[in-house]
């Protein structure tokens, strides 16, 4: 499954969870964050998939995704970028903006 159609299935989770999901242009790395009291998850336009299903990933950590069902494509991917180490968000990020520079 390509990674765009897993982003936009975890998008839709996020959803489901009562998240919103904006994707924005910026400098600003992603991920969960507050507006007006609302927490929000956003996605840098900027940032390649791959960035964007690891954003997702780490900002749906602490939902009880069990409780849902995913594609089985879908919940591999998912599971993971879990288990990726945990800095590997900044360091796909740090990439992407190296990648930027040149």
């Amino acid at each position: 499954m390509k990674t765009e159609h897993v982003v936009k299935a975890l998008e839709e989770v996020a959803r489901q969870f009562g998240r919103e999901v904006r994707w924005e242009k910026g400098h600003f790395r992603g991920g969960r964050c507050l507006v007006n009291g609302e927490e929000l998850i956003m996605l840098n336009k900027h940032h390649p998939p791959e960035v964007h299903l690891t954003v997702l990933a780490e900002s749906l950590r602490d939902l009880p995704i069990d409780s849902i069902f995913l594609r089985p494509a879908v919940r591999e991917a998912f599971e993971a970028a879990w288990q990726r180490h945990p800095e590997s968000l900044h360091e796909t990020l740090l990439e992407h903006d190296e990648a930027d520079a040149e």
